[in-house]
């Protein structure tokens, strides 16, 4: 049984075929640059890489070439299309609307429309996505949504809403609703697997978008991303959580359009912004330790906002039994994770240093810490996969 998983954006189309029987990877790539030149990469899980130039106007020519790679040549993995009985795509925003993965109609395509303005960077892209999806693969292999701001969707209005008049939020949903769900979801429900879970649950996604959530007996109660991602705490390009009053001061000084402080904000701060130098934090930490003090900088913002949001979950909880690292930065650098930990004995945390020198799943925390403190590599397309096996009401 093979469902292909699809994360689209405006001008990429990222994709994994697993089996399910065994939930294994059997090819993943990516169709970039649509609308411009395009190119596809794309590797079997034989090791075979498949690498060249191809003419994608739009993502259906996208995913005609999907269906090319997958069936014929070096990087063949199926005899024929058929052999896919379902597709799950990555979705970011379901508003209030969508609070669980959903098969996808023509109303729910709609819907994700019409939450373009909840995200306009990735809900346009991922409905143009899934029409055309349905056009190359027919009408008859089902398709499920799995939105990012769907786990998030259990948290209280104490933690959703923001303190501004309540007919914006009456008018216009304007609330936190998080982001990076999918891979909470996978981190926390491994994580039960592992232990069989906890009480108070922390879990941090880092990377070059991070957010951190607060998850009791299995439900969000709080999440670090708000409306948008922008929200939260410093990340490669995005600022985080500032004082509102700066976004208007900058406007009024440099003359910006909302548009342009927009663009500042999400693509022009964070690391990058910040240290002048990147928005990767591998080459941040390389500055840094050439003696670059705005590199340095950053690295110490990331660990000290990091640790804020954690001991302001511990507080709102009522303490904390578990943390879990996972993304790009979370699950590959031991010494920000260190970092992040250190003095952290108020809480009952002490981390393992020997234990904490991995980029594999593992229990980071010493044996006597009170809270315990694991790396568990994220697998958001796993779970997409799964839910689509589930509500296409396919059996393994």
């Amino acid at each position: 049984m093979k469902v292909l998983v699809i994360n689209a954006g405006s001008s990429s189309l990222k994709y994994q075929l697993i089996e399910m029987t065994d939930e294994s990877v059997l090819a993943k790539g990516n169709c970039e640059r649509i609308g411009v030149d395009g190119h596809i990469g794309h590797k079997t899980a034989a090791g075979v890489k498949v690498e060249y130039d191809a003419s994608f106007p739009t993502h259906k020519e996208a995913f005609m070439e999907l269906v090319k790679v997958l069936t014929s040549g070096e990087g063949k993995v199926i005899d024929d299309v058929s052999e896919i009985v379902a597709i799950g795509h990555r979705v970011l925003h379901g508003g209030e609307i969508y609070k669980v993965s959903s098969v996808v109609d023509e109303k729910l395509i709609s819907t994700v429309e019409e939450l373009s303005e909840l995200g306009p960077l990735h809900n346009p892209p991922q409905a143009v996505a899934m029409r055309a999806c349905r056009e190359v693969f027919g009408e008859n292999v089902p398709m499920v949504a799995v939105f990012d701001t769907s786990f998030h969707q259990t948290m209280p209005p104490k933690a959703y809403m923001f303190a501004i008049p309540y007919e914006y939020y009456e008018k216009y949903s304007i609330r936190r609703y998080g982001f990076h769900g999918t891979s909470h979801r996978y981190v926390s429900g491994r994580y039960k697997e592992l232990t069989g879970g906890v009480h108070n649950l922390i879990t941090c996604h880092m990377g070059n978008g991070s957010s951190i959530s607060a998850i009791q007996d299995g439900k969000v109660v709080d999440t670090s991303m708000g409306l948008t991602p922008l929200d939260g705490f410093i990340m490669g390009t995005r600022c985080g959580g500032i004082d509102p009053s700066v976004v208007t001061y900058v406007m009024n000084k440099e003359g910006f359009t909302p548009d342009e402080m927009s663009n500042l904000m999400n693509k022009k701060s964070g690391f990058l912004g910040i240290s002048g130098v990147s928005s990767d934090c591998r080459d941040i930490k390389e500055a840094a330790a050439s003696g670059n003090q705005r590199a340095q900088l950053a690295l110490d913002m990331l660990v000290y906002q990091v640790k804020k949001i954690i001991g302001g979950y511990a507080a709102g909880m009522g303490g904390v039994d578990a943390i879990v690292f996972t993304g790009g930065i979370g699950e590959n650098d031991a010494s920000i994770r260190e970092a992040i930990c250190s003095d952290m004995e108020y809480l009952g945390l002490k981390i393992d240093p020997k234990a904490n020198d991995t980029r594999s799943e593992a229990r980071i925390s010493a044996p006597d810490s009170k809270v315990d403190a694991w790396v568990i590599p994220t697998n958001e397309e796993i779970l997409i996969a799964r839910d689509t096996v589930e509500l296409s009401g396919l059996k393994k």
